[in-house]
C-alpha cells in the first residue's frame, strides 16, 4: 500500500516531529514543504497519497486554499492546527477534510488519524467509482429506451440531481436543421417534481417576441467547452453571453455549469446546469462530466439522427404547457417539503440509500432523524430484512453491552437467559443507533471495534460472532465539540462520520409549513372525524412568525392540540407557546439564543405545564413525544433540575 505523506507545515521543529513520528510508523514522508506553491511543486512531482497541512502558511495562500486543490485531486488531507478563530475554522471544516489535528501532537493521536484518514479516503473513492459507474448505466439505459425524447431527458435529469445539483437545466441542440434550437428545459419545482419548458412556454414566461427569444438561443463558443461559473464569474459571464443572461433574470439562477457533448456530424449538444446557490460547482463536477461524455455522445448520436424534422413538427410537440410530475420516491413516506435545503438533504438520502456505507444523519430534535434513516434503509438493498432501533439515551448505563451485544446465561445476576443483542438481531439488515452522543466513553470503545472488525462478542461468552449490518446513526449533539471536550471518542467520530446528512431546522425551511401544516391538519382532523378541516391565511401567518425550537415535532403536536379545540372546519387562529422568535435583526448587546438554549427554555415551559411531572399519562415525555429516559438524559445535559421547573 503506498503510504506516501507530504507535510506542509512552515514551522521546521514541528514538521520535523512529525516526519520523525511517521518514519519510525512506517510512512514514506515524501518531502516537508512551508508555504502552498512548494507544496504544489511537490505534488506535481510525488503524487502523495496524503497530505499533512497547516492552515497557516507562508505567503500569501493559507493551507484552505491548497485544500481546494487536494480536493480536486482526489487527495486526502488532514489538517495541522493551533488555536484558530471560529470563521478559520468554519472556512477549513467547509474544504471536507479527513480530519483536524491540533497542537501540540501526541504520537498516538497522529497515527490514529491517519489511519482513519487513510481508511475515510478509501471508503469515499470506492463509493465515489461504484456511483459512477452505476450513473453511467444508467444514463446509457434510459436515452437507449424507445420514447419521446423529453421523456427520456427528463429520466435523465433525475438521475444527474444528486450527483450535479441544478435547479434548472437546459437540453438541446443548436443550429440544428431549420430552428436554431432544438432543445427542453427543467425546472426543478420538487424532490421528484419539474415543469418542463418547451420554445413557447418560454415564450410565455418571458414575454419576449418568437424572434428575440430565437435570437437568445443563437450558438456561441461558450456552448462548445465543459466549463462552470460561480458567482462572480456567472455575473461576468452572463455580461457577454445573452442566452445565460436570459435564464439567470428568469429563473433567478446564481451559477452554471455547461456540459458539452460532441455529437458527429453536428455542433455539438448541451448540458447547461443551472442552480440559485452561488458557489455550487467544482473541478469535480468538471471530472464527472469527461467520464459521462463518451456515454453520452454514443446515446445522443442517435437520439440526434431521429431529432431531425421539420420547425413545424418541432412547434407542435412543444407546445403542450405541461408540468411532469411523479410521486415522491418510495421509501420518502412522512419527509414533506420542497424547500431547497431539504431537497438537497434528500438529494443526499437517494446517493447514500443503495450503498453499505455507514452514514451520521445531524439534526436538532424533532427534525425527522428517524424517518430518514428509515428511508435510507427503505432504499437499500438491505430493505427486507428489519431496521433495529436503539435509543442510545435511553439504554440504563449498566446494561448497555447486554442491549447491544447481549449475553450468555449467568453471565451477571439476573442473566437467567441467553440475550440476542441488537446487533445480532441487526444481522443482514440496519442498525440505527439515536442519539449516539448520548453513549457512555466505555461503551464507545466496544461500538469502535465492531464498526472495525465486523465482530461481536455476547458478554460472559467465549465465542466470536461475525455480524453483518449497515449502521446508521443520529444525533442532535455538536460532536466536534464533545470530541474536543473529551466526551466523544475521535476515531469513533470519524468511523461514523463517512457521509454525514445534515437536516435543516423547521426555522430555516419555514416555506415548507403550509405544505407540512396541511398534511397534520388533514391527518388529525380525519382520524377525529373532522374531515375536510383547513388552516385560515391568519393561522398560516401565526406559525410563520414562531421559531419552532421543537422543529416538526412540535408543528405536528400544535396543530393535533388545534385540531381537537376547534369547533368548525376552519382553524382561524392558533395559539403559540410564548417564545421569543430569535429571527430578523438582532440589536445591538443582544444575545441570541443557542440552540440548546432554545430546547431547554422549551423543557422547561413543558415541564411546568405539566407540573413537573415526566413520565405517565399527562406527563411531559407524552407531550414532547419521547420516551422518559431520553427526556431524563436530555435534561441532564442541559442542566435542569427539578428547582429550575418549580422556579
Amino acid at each position: 500500500m503506498n503510504k506516501k505523506i507530504l507535510i506542509v507545515e512552515d514551522e521546521f521543529i514541528v514538521a520535523n516531529d512529525l516526519s520523525i513520528i511517521l518514519e519510525n510508523a512506517g510512512y514514506d514522508v515524501c518531502d516537508i514543504a512551508d508555504s502552498v506553491e512548494e507544496a504544489r511543486e511537490i505534488i506535481g512531482r510525488q503524487k502523495p497519497r496524503l497530505v499533512l497541512l497547516d492552515i497557516h502558511l507562508k505567503g500569501k495562500l493559507t493551507g484552505i486554499d491548497l485544500a481546494k486543490q487536494l480536493t480536486d485531486e482526489s487527495i486526502a488531507f488532514v489538517y495541522l492546527s493551533a488555536n484558530s478563530n471560529q470563521k478559520i475554522l468554519e472556512e477549513a471544516k467547509a474544504t471536507q477534510p479527513y480530519g483536524f489535528m491540533v497542537k501540540p501532537f501526541r504520537e498516538k493521536d497522529v497515527l490514529v488519524s491517519l489511519e482513519i484518514a487513510q481508511y475515510l479516503h478509501e471508503q469515499n473513492m470506492l463509493a465515489r467509482r461504484n456511483n459512477e459507474q452505476l450513473l453511467q448505466n444508467s444514463l446509457a439505459d434510459i436515452l437507449a429506451e424507445k420514447g419521446d425524447w423529453k421523456e427520456k431527458f427528463l429520466k435523465a435529469a433525475k438521475t444527474l440531481q444528486p450527483y450535479i445539483p441544478f435547479d434548472y437545466l437546459a437540453v438541446g441542440m443548436k443550429n440544428l436543421g431549420d430552428s436554431p434550437y432544438d432543445g427542453v428545459s427543467f425546472l426543478r419545482t420538487g424532490f421528484n417534481d419539474y415543469q418542463v419548458i418547451g420554445f413557447d412556454e418560454l415564450i410565455t414566461i418571458s414575454n419576449l417576441k418568437r424572434a428575440e427569444l430565437l435570437k437568445l438561443q443563437e450558438s456561441s463558443e461558450d456552448d462548445l467547452v465543459s466549463n462552470f461559473y460561480n458567482d462572480d464569474d456567472f455575473t461576468e459571464m452572463c455580461n457577454h453571453n445573452p442566452a445565460k443572461r436570459f435564464v439567470a433574470r428568469t429563473f433567478q439562477m446564481r451559477s452554471n455549469l455547461v456540459m458539452y457533448i460532441p455529437v458527429t456530424g453536428n455542433p455539438g449538444f448541451t448540458f447547461s446546469f443551472y442552480s440559485r446557490k452561488g458557489d455550487i460547482y467544482s473541478n469535480r463536477h468538471l471530472k464527472l462530466i469527461g467520464k459521462l461524455q463518451k456515454t453520452l455522445s454514443i446515446a445522443i448520436d442517435g437520439i440526434s439522427s431521429d431529432s431531425k424534422r421539420s420547425s413545424q413538427s418541432v412547434e407542435e410537440e412543444s407546445r403542450p404547457n405541461r408540468d411532469i410530475k411523479q410521486q415522491p420516491a418510495k421509501g420518502f413516506n412522512g419527509i414533506i417539503g420542497n424547500s431547497h435545503l431539504l431537497l438537497t438533504a434528500l438529494d443526499h438520502l437517494s446517493i447514500v440509500a443503495p450503498l453499505d456505507t455507514s452514514v451520521l444523519i445531524l439534526g436538532e430534535s424533532g427534525t425527522g432523524k428517524e424517518r430518514f434513516a428509515k428511508s435510507i434503509h427503505a432504499l437499500s438493498a438491505r430493505s427486507k430484512k428489519t431496521m433495529t432501533v436503539v435509543n442510545c439515551a435511553a439504554l440504563p448505563t449498566h446494561l448497555i453491552e447486554s442491549e447491544l451485544f447481549g449475553h450468555e446465561k449467568g453471565a451477571f445476576t439476573g442473566a437467567v437467559d441467553r440475550r440476542i443483542g441488537k446487533f445480532e438481531q441487526a444481522s443482514g439488515g440496519t442498525i440505527f443507533l439515536d442519539e449516539i452522543g448520548e453513549l457512555p466513553l466505555e461503551s464507545q470503545s466496544k461500538l469502535l471495534r465492531v464498526l472495525q472488525e465486523k465482530e461481536i462478542e455476547r458478554l460472559g461468552g467465549r465465542e466470536t460472532i461475525t455480524v453483518d449490518v449497515r449502521v446508521i446513526a443520529a444525533t442532535n449533539c455538536n460532536l466536534e465539540k464533545e470530541v474536543a471536550a473529551g466526551k466523544f471518542r475521535l476515531d469513533l467520530y470519524y468511523r461514523l462520520n463517512i457521509f454525514p446528512i445534515l437536516l435543516p431546522s423547521l426555522r430555516e425551511r419555514k416555506e415548507d409549513i403550509p405544505q407540512l401544516a396541511a398534511h397534520f391538519v388533514a391527518k388529525y382532523s380525519e382520524r377525529v372525524g373532522k374531515a375536510g378541516m383547513i388552516l385560515s391565511n391568519q393561522a398560516l401567518k401565526d406559525l410563520d412568525s414562531y421559531a419552532w425550537p421543537g422543529n416538526v415535532r412540535e408543528l405536528e403536536h400544535l396543530i393535533e392540540r388545534n385540531v381537537l379545540l376547534t369547533r368548525g372546519n376552519v382553524i382561524e387562529r392558533i395559539s403559540l407557546p410564548a417564545v421569543k422568535n430569535e429571527e430578523g435583526p438582532v440589536a445591538t448587546g443582544q444575545k441570541v439564543q443557542s440552540i440548546d438554549d432554545n430546547e431547554r427554555e422549551y423543557i422547561l415551559r413543558i415541564l411546568r405545564k405539566c407540573n413537573g411531572r415526566i413520565s405517565g399519562p399527562g406527563g411531559a415525555a407524552e407531550l414532547l413525544d419521547v420516551p422518559s429516559t431520553t427526556l431524563n438524559s436530555k435534561m441532564k445535559r442541559l442542566g435542569i433540575t427539578r428547582k429550575h421547573v418549580s422556579g
